[in-house]
């Protein structure tokens, strides 16, 4: 008889990594897990191997919040390199196309800035995640095949130049989920007639994380082989988190009943619309909701103790 595989820990949580480069996110999500011995984990959207910074991984029942995660609003800092465009958009690919750079100045970059702020429309890059019949564009792209890909609303909230020189420019970029960031570098080089590429992206807020939160795999390391994995447990943090960007109730305790048991039900001060953030009678949390159009708030994800 085969022995039983043994499944993991079990464990609860959210941790806020510091990405590094030169790996995927679901490489560097299997490496953590692995670390972790848990059971279950999961990241919330992926970055490019060139990309650093937050990167949310939910471990156990915060997996049920990670979708919200992936469609929060997002922030970066990116640095770019006037003049050249490769074939990835960004420093790991190969070099397409070159211009000269002369004539660019800041003056003339900070209104088409202006132009790209609130909504407008990207294509995606083939060298994104997209899947089209099931195949990630990346894996055509790398075998040398372009498909159509329609054009998608997204929202850059605000643009801001922190560097800018010949040969290259910097920004803040606060924007919401689905945004491509290498598309709006090309896109606004394209816009002051030239070419541009990203050589660094380093991603420093998604949804109520911050860089501030985030854990190098370094400092994991470290704890893991200090104090093992009690140590590393205590760097993550409660499911609740994963709503923090969104208002909060307190419910009652037969409110809470209701809608532990499914029930949309009436609660006193909640927004007219929108996702809320749940918290019980005895200040634990419970899950989300969603605001109805008859003012009722129904719930959407809770966690398992509080069915």
């Amino acid at each position: 008889m085969a022995k039983r595989r043994n499944r993991g820990r079990a464990i609860d949580g959210v941790l806020v990594l510091d990405k590094p480069p030169g790996c995927t996110s679901n490489e560097i999500l299997q490496r953590i897990k692995r670390m972790y011995g848990a059971a279950k984990a999961g990241h919330t959207g992926s970055l490019d191997p060139l990309a650093t910074g937050v990167l949310p991984l939910c471990f156990g029942e915060a997996t049920k919040f990670s979708q919200f995660l992936l469609d929060a609003d997002k922030a970066y800092v990116v640095k770019a390199k006037w003049g050249e465009r490769t074939d990835t958009s960004d420093a790991d690919g190969e070099v397409v196309e070159r211009c000269s750079t002369d004539g660019l100045t800041q003056a003339a970059l900070l209104p088409v800035l202006e132009q790209f702020t609130g909504e407008i429309e990207q294509i995606p890059s083939m060298y994104s995640a997209l899947k089209h019949n099931g195949q990630p564009l990346y894996k055509l792209a790398r075998q040398g095949v372009e498909v159509e890909r329609p054009a998608r609303k997204v929202r850059i909230h605000s643009l801001e130049l922190l560097e800018f020189d010949a040969t290259h420019f910097s920004l803040a970029v606060s924007c919401s989920k689905g945004t491509y960031v290498r598309n709006l570098v090309e896109d606004i080089a394209a816009a002051m007639g030239n070419l541009a590429h990203v050589v660094e992206l380093r991603r420093t807020q998604a949804g109520p994380y911050t860089l501030e939160q985030a854990v190098t795999v370094e400092t994991l390391s470290q704890v893991l082989d200090s104090g093992g994995h009690k140590a590393l447990d205590e760097l993550l943090l409660p499911l609740g988190t994963s709503a923090d960007h969104w208002p909060e109730l307190e419910l009652s305790e037969s409110t809470a009943f209701y809608l532990r048991n499914g029930n949309p039900v009436q609660i006193p001060g909640a927004p007219v619309e929108g996702w809320v953030k749940m918290i019980g009678p005895n200040q634990e949390f419970i899950g989300v909701g969603e605001v109805l159009d008859d003012g009722k708030v129904a719930p959407r994800r809770l966690i398992s103790n509080s069915n």
